[in-house]
């Protein structure tokens, strides 16, 4: 039996990382190669281009905080708006730890590479999109659920507001390079979505 290359996997690992730290336009693809320790040909073999590896390293990311987001809104012993709030705490907390391990706030890679690349890279940016979208159906989840019994705001918009006010506190968190930024978060969502 044939040993198994993890050749892939350090690629996306290395991709996420260095997409994170610097972006998109900062990092090539010997680069990656270098971090991975993977042959630029064997990239090549994996993924037809940079961004490739991006599309690919922004879905892994994005399934690895998926999970986290359904397994924290869909807890149902816990009361909706409960639960949002432990969402919110733990991307402040996810802020908090990365300054503490290296040294600076980094901010969402998915918001990070958003901005960076507005107006290029149509596919990237399709599906970045894509996934702010999925992040807004599941907060408006977690609002209608909590609408049953609260005057809460269970709308699209009302969800799109929370994830985009989510972004601005992390965006703004990491041009301070402080994220005791993000320490009002959840009193301010929790304005944003009461209905009266």
């Amino acid at each position: 039996m044939g040993r198994t290359s993890t050749a892939q996997e350090r690629l996306l690992d290395a991709a996420c990382e260095l997409l994170h730290d610097r972006g998109y336009s900062a990092v090539g693809v010997a680069e990656i190669c270098a971090r991975a320790d993977v042959r630029k040909g064997s990239f090549y073999h994996f993924f037809a281009s940079k961004r490739a590896l991006t599309l690919a390293a922004v879905d892994a990311h994005w399934a690895v905080q998926q999970k986290a987001w359904r397994a924290v809104l869909g807890d149902a012993g816990q009361p909706p708006l409960e639960r949002l709030r432990q969402l919110l705490e733990a991307q402040a907390a996810a802020q908090r730890a990365d300054k503490a391990a290296g040294g600076s706030v980094r901010g969402c890679l998915l918001g990070n590479l958003a901005l960076e690349l507005s107006g290029q890279e149509r596919e990237i940016q399709a599906r970045l999109a894509a996934i702010f979208d999925e992040q807004a159906a599941l907060v408006l989840g977690v609002l209608a659920e909590a609408a049953e019994t609260e005057a809460v705001a269970a709308d699209a918009e009302t969800a799109r507001a929370v994830v985009a006010h989510l972004e601005g506190a992390v965006l703004l968190a990491k041009l301070a390079d402080d994220p005791a930024g993000l320490d009002g978060l959840w009193p301010a969502v929790r304005r944003l979505v009461r209905a009266d």
